[in-house]
């Protein structure tokens, strides 16, 4: 049974996703690039929808990122999503391009629409080329019935991740009723440069492509660009945004009365994501949130808030649980951001552990405690102005490096 709850005209469905909104189906299946796990799989809109993308900052940008910004950039819509998981087609060249391109057509012509309105991504080991083979025979087969189902698709696009994520959001813009659903895929290479992961979300909404674009950037820089995991930016993070405008409403641009809920809907799909990845990180046990607040701008905030949480050795002492306040501080101080130490304050959960330049008398034994919680909040404030920003991340444990010793093999 679907949860809802809801925040102010917006309702929130915690197991919908991105075939809530109208005119949305999804689906997915085994292919043979993994050796058992769904590893193929699609999102398809009825008719064209308008589309938002943003893209990892890497250099080494895989093939079938270069090929959608490529495609998305001749009319700014897209019908459809293609979507491989075990091998990310990066760092494979000419051929990789190639691939890509032939995963658009193939999936196009299966279709029945142009080329260019099919975005193509993938996600697993870096420098070795796609199965082909494997990925065309999938692609002749994905669109029967018995592989049309939400589920497939969460689970085809997965890697080393624990867990789908997924969100639903319901609001009304001109009497019509408007969804926005998200799934994502993310657990390791995650960090707050961009996109760090894969995103697709879909919304029924019918808005100005480039009004789209502003609000998922504002949106990116509030939600992904504030997780980590463990300081690594992929060569293939992604976020799609796809808006059919099936809904019906007037269309929504910044001047429309109700575009700051829609905003707000699509930051809430976005900023659950994100910390459902963050939360996900390979091996970890905890969520981490890091509340900055008295900054003397947002990008004073964000910026102590991602250097707090990056911190290796803040993280490894969660997992430990223990309140060792000293490297909170010491990842506040090199964070760049002019902080005046006799004015910082520092807790851990609801034990106050640093003000004034001093540490704070504590019972260790409760602080430890807390620091048992599946979810950690730590709480700074600069004491030097009225703003705030918050950072999410994970504890870092034994069982990242196991993970990751054995990526390939």
């Amino acid at each position: 049974m679907t949860q809802a709850t809801s925040t102010n005209k917006i309702v929130i469905l915690g197991n919908e996703s991105v075939t809530l909104p109208k005119g949305y189906k999804a689906g997915g299946m085994h292919c043979g690039i993994k050796k058992k796990r769904l590893d193929l799989g699609y999102i398809v809109s009825e008719v064209p929808a308008a589309v938002a993308g943003v893209y990892t900052t890497n250099i080494f940008q895989a093939a079938p990122l270069i090929v959608t910004q490529e495609s998305i950039a001749k009319e700014n819509k897209i019908q459809a999503i293609l979507v491989n998981s075990g091998n990310a087609n990066a760092c494979t060249g000419e051929q990789g391009l190639l691939d890509a391109a032939e995963m658009q057509k193939k999936f196009a012509d299966e279709l029945g629409v142009q080329q260019h309105l099919v975005a193509v991504t993938s996600t697993g080991v870096i420098g070795e080329l796609l199965p082909m083979d494997c990925i065309n025979t999938g692609i002749n087969q994905i669109l029967q019935s018995e592989y049309e189902q939400e589920e497939n698709f969460k689970q085809a696009i997965l890697t080393t991740d624990t867990c789908i994520k997924q969100i639903g959001v319901q609001l009304t813009i001109d009497g019509k009723h408007i969804s926005i659903g998200g799934a994502a895929k993310g657990s390791g290479m995650i960090h707050p440069n961009m996109a760090t992961m894969l995103g697709f979300v879909t919304t029924d909404a019918n808005i100005a492509q480039e009004d789209l674009l502003a609000a998922l950037k504002d949106v990116t820089n509030q939600t992904f660009n504030m997780i980590t995991v463990d300081g690594d930016t992929s060569t293939n993070d992604m976020v799609l945004v796809m808006a059919n405008g099936l809904a019906g409403n007037e269309q929504l641009t910044k001047d429309h009365p109700d575009w700051d809920c829609f905003v707000d809907g699509l930051e809430i799909v976005c900023k659950e994501l994100a910390k459902k990845i963050a939360r996900d990180g390979e091996g970890a046990t905890k969520l981490v949130e890091i509340q900055v607040s008295g900054a003397f701008s947002t990008n004073a905030a964000k910026t102590v808030g991602k250097s707090i949480i990056s911190s290796n050795l803040v993280k490894t002492a969660i997992y430990g649980t223990d309140p060792n306040w000293g490297r909170i501080v010491t990842a506040a101080g090199y964070s760049g951001v002019p902080i005046e130490p006799n004015l910082l304050e520092v807790s851990i959960g609801q034990y106050k552990v640093f003000e004034k330049g001093l540490p704070c008398p504590i019972v260790e034994e409760e602080v430890k405690s807390y620091l048992e919680q599946e979810n950690v909040v730590i709480y700074v404030n600069l004491n030097q102005g009225d703003y705030s920003a918050t950072a999410w991340g994970c504890d870092l444990t034994y069982d990242y490096v196991k993970i990751n010793a054995s990526y390939r093999t």
